[in-house]
């Protein structure tokens, strides 16, 4: 099957403190990172301040990198309902901020991520840390594991690509 030319992905694992990105290119069957890390607002900042902080920092991932899509974790159900919630204001400002500059995107679930990278949804995240190296063929292990988390992601938004 014919692969995708040219195509990147950006994967984003969210978080109120750490924000894991990663952006991966696909080109003529082969695929390398271009660039991976982390948005840390400060954790002293009001929560919408650090909401702030992480649609602009995606956007200007966005506007440099310009991807063809992006892929990003869902929210797993917590026991912890503020948490839950703080989570998913965090992929809310990040989703607006791929949708204001028109990147299609795709939702993965951490299960659906490990699985296709690893091969099964119980990976853990070191486990699919090495993978992610592999694929990539980096000289070592991305760090850290949020940002191993979002390369896996666009890994896996690029490869089911490949397969439609």
């Amino acid at each position: 099957m014919e692969s995708k030319k040219g195509k990147i992905y950006l994967g984003i694992d969210p978080g109120t403190r750490v924000t894991g990105y990663g952006l991966v290119s696909f080109e003529n069957n082969s695929y390398s990172a271009l660039d991976y890390g982390c948005v840390r607002p400060p954790p002293a900042l009001p929560l919408p301040d650090r909401y702030l902080i992480l649609f602009d920092s995606v956007s200007s991932i966005i506007e440099r990198f310009k991807p063809d899509a992006m892929a990003i974790e869902t929210q797993f159900v917590s026991k912890n309902c503020g948490s839950a919630l703080k989570l998913g204001m965090a992929r809310g400002a990040i989703m607006v901020a791929a949708r204001k500059l028109n990147i299609p995107l795709f939702e993965y679930s951490p299960t659906e991520a490990k699985k296709g990278i690893v091969g099964h949804g119980s990976a853990s995240k070191e486990q699919v840390q090495k993978m992610v190296m592999h694929f990539l063929n980096l000289s070592e292990m991305p760090k850290p594991l949020d940002a191993s988390d979002a390369l896996s992601l666009a890994l896996c938004a690029g490869l089911r690509a490949q397969h439609f």
